[in-house]
């Protein structure tokens, strides 16, 4: 099966699929210890990478670069990428899904917002007019080969949410996203509009949506659950509690204990993204 088509048949199970947003080839490498699929999001990248807010600052070749990475050393793990609207005209657009299902990626998800764009879970988005970015969307749809491709709105106001949500459905997309949903009222109201077309729902820690278990989650009858910013997050929790410990400890390092990380843990992680293309060429 190609990695679209592994994607997909996650998607098509029953339950809910968890996919962790990644912010770089370290925290990829504990994600993959814990969950099969991963989440390249734009948040993430933009923090990551140019230390910057997502507001529109990703230029298309940092994020292929970066999937191509992944790709490499995580040969058997789903890899959804946010593309956020395409980085504006459908041409460009195209060639970016082009160019990540040339290198192995699982899926897109390509948005309605318009510029400046804005992280889903903050206030100030705008949208497209639907039929630009139906335009959009249908030109993705007719380039891709196999590829998974997420329609998502950011849209606001509750009648053109479910208006949006309809449309989308309507299309060949694989899978529907209306991101900053606020209630569990609202995730069924979209579930019924879509009809059988699989849901997609994202949380966020400080965000707009409820926090709801995976289990809660296949209940309501969402198909995909991704998480932004879990590894961000914790990673700037930990960093500035350790080198605040560090500060206070007048720069002696803490002692190295059998639940901490050390030279010899941290080798160990990352020798696994060498280890496993060695597995599959034993296994072939």
């Amino acid at each position: 099966m190609s990695h679209a088509q592994r994607l997909r048949a996650a998607v098509e199970d029953a339950g809910t699929t968890p996919l962790i947003g990644v912010f770089d080839m370290f925290s990829a490498s504990v994600s993959a210890q814990h969950y099969d699929g991963m989440f390249v999001s734009g948040f993430g990248f933009a923090a990551s990478h140019y230390g910057l807010p997502d507001i529109g600052f990703i230029a298309w070749p940092d994020i292929v670069a970066f999937v191509q990475r992944l790709r490499l050393a995580f040969p058997r793990q789903h890899l959804l990428v946010d593309i956020d609207d395409g980085y504006v005209d459908p041409e460009t657009a195209c060639h970016v899904v082009r160019h990540l299902e040339a290198i192995g990626a699982s899926g897109v998800i390509l948005e309605d917002q318009k510029r400046p764009r804005r992280c889903g879970h903050v206030d100030g988005k705008q949208v497209l007019p639907l039929e630009e970015y139906l335009e959009k969307l249908n030109m993705v749809l007719a380039t891709r080969r196999d590829l998974v491709v997420v329609a998502r709105t950011d849209a606001t106001e509750e009648d053109e949410i479910l208006r949006r949500a309809k449309a989308l459905a309507a299309t060949d997309a694989d899978v529907i996203l209306v991101d900053g949903v606020r209630s569990v009222e609202w995730i069924t109201k979209v579930r019924r509009v879509i009809g059988d077309k699989p849901l997609l729902f994202n949380q966020i820690a400080g965000g707009k949506s409820p926090r709801l278990s995976l289990t809660e989650l296949g209940e309501l009858g969402v198909n995909v659950a991704i998480y932004s910013t879990p590894c961000l997050f914790a990673a700037q929790t930990a960093i500035d509690r350790a080198l605040t410990e560090l500060k206070s400890a007048d720069g002696r390092l803490p002692q190295h204990t059998a639940d901490s990380v050390g030279v010899a843990e941290s080798l160990a992680l990352l020798e696994k993204n060498i280890s496993r293309h060695h597995e599959r060429e034993a296994a072939g």
